[in-house]
């Protein structure tokens, strides 16, 4: 049992799961730590790990208690995800505990596909033309595509669930998303928001998803205000510019981007322009997440949904190309780490605490309260400060550290 001081908030947060969806046992000794700096009352960080099982065929109902004693009629996958709630812990409690089922869902429906290396067009393994095969082949569809379409679809689903959950609950507020999927080899880590997955190496470090800020998709929010404007009545303008404009910048030619635009170029500032900013209409961090379905930028009928996407970036890990270690880990944590602590400063520390504690059958779990507690400083009076006095992280911070070497070779 680990113990904590009065005035520190550490909640694990890993939710109940469904049949077919047991913990983790063998394969990762993984750790979660929330800590909320005592900015909100509730815990806005949710977080799941489970295993997930996949029907290989359809079953009839009086089959079903059959198949559950019969593992070798399902694909057996391992999922961690953490969810960074805002405006509420409300839609990131409801991602927890959902997300889980539609990807088991999505998965399900295109399992045909799955099991083979090269997916048929027709999933019912007819052909209704003779070169069927060969389309398939020409648009390199390969069986993680179908895994990827998979994770995307269950994505935009769990966020109708919340949309319609939040809605019947007359409650508000969103979260971002950060998932990982092993399945038949390979690691899947699909993102919508600002949280971060690295894989880190003895020599290297892996990149494992990207965040979604309005500063990095800035072309796709142009776009999307480009061919529906209506969607801005009249409050922004579709342009980017090199700082927030101010009310003597109105009459002079400044630099612009439009969406189409890599480069620069000039415009003159009339009354109206109230450009996109850091935040996504002056209003969110993030770009892309799950919820806010009713979320209207301040004193305006200006909808932030359309422009937050709810689908994830998902990148690939080939567990066969690559000579995995027995200190190589997957670190995922939400922005709360990574506001504080850069990738290098992250795998510096993971490379020596495993190194120095290579004894200890908990190193994992030890390493992900050690990153924990080094974001999240220490309290001086009303603050929190690393080391070197500098303000530490009053977010909420979540963090998984997950041993890859000793995996289930037969999933």
């Amino acid at each position: 049992m680990l113990h904590h001081p009065p005035n520190e908030k550490v909640f694990p947060n890993i939710q109940p799961q469904p049949p077919h969806c047991h913990f983790l046992v063998n394969w990762s000794i993984c750790l979660l730590r929330v800590i909320n700096a005592e900015k909100s009352e509730f815990n806005e960080d949710q977080a799941t790990c489970c295993q997930i099982s996949i029907r290989k065929k359809e079953t009839r109902l009086e089959d079903q208690d059959w198949l559950i004693l019969c593992s070798s009629q399902y694909l057996t996958g391992y999922y961690w995800a953490l969810f960074d709630g805002h405006g509420g812990p409300d839609a990131a409690i409801t991602a927890s505990n959902y997300l889980h089922y539609c990807i088991k869902q999505k998965l399900e429906e295109v399992v045909e596909a799955i099991m083979d290396a090269q997916p048929p067009m027709h999933l019912s393994s007819c052909y209704i033309c003779p070169s069927d095969p060969q389309f398939v082949e020409e648009k390199q569809i390969q069986q993680e595509d179908v895994v990827i379409g998979a994770l995307e679809n269950a994505f935009q689903e769990c966020d109708e669930m919340i949309g319609l959950e939040m809605e019947a609950t007359n409650k508000t507020g969103g979260c971002t998303a950060l998932a990982a999927l092993y399945l038949q080899g390979k690691l899947y880590v699909a993102n919508a928001g600002d949280s971060r997955a690295i894989l880190v190496r003895k020599q290297s470090i892996v990149p494992l998803s990207s965040e979604f800020t309005p500063e990095t998709e800035r072309q796709r929010i142009q776009q999307l205000a480009f061919f529906y404007p209506k969607l801005l009545a009249d409050e922004f303008t579709r342009f980017e510019f090199p700082r927030r404009l101010k009310g003597n910048d109105i009459g002079q030619k400044v630099l612009y981007r439009d969406y189409f635009m890599v480069g620069c170029s000039g415009v003159v500032l009339t009354r109206g322009f109230v450009p996109f900013q850091t935040r996504l209409l002056g209003t969110l961090a993030v770009s892309r997440g799950l919820g806010d379905h009713q979320l209207k930028v301040i004193e305006t009928d200006v909808k932030v949904k359309p422009f937050l996407s709810c689908i994830p970036q998902v990148k690939v890990f080939d567990f066969p190309l690559h000579d995995i270690k027995e200190d190589d880990a997957l670190v995922m944590a939400t922005d709360g780490l990574w506001d504080i602590m850069p990738n290098e400063e992250v795998a510096q520390i993971v490379r020596s605490f495993l190194d120095e504690n290579r004894t200890d059958p908990h190193r994992f779990s030890e390493l992900a309260r050690c990153l924990v507690h080094k974001a999240r400083g220490k309290k001086n009076g009303h603050q929190w400060i690393l080391d070197g006095n500098s303000q530490a992280s009053y977010d909420d911070i979540s963090v998984f550290v997950i041993p890859l070497y000793h995996r289930d070779e037969d999933c």
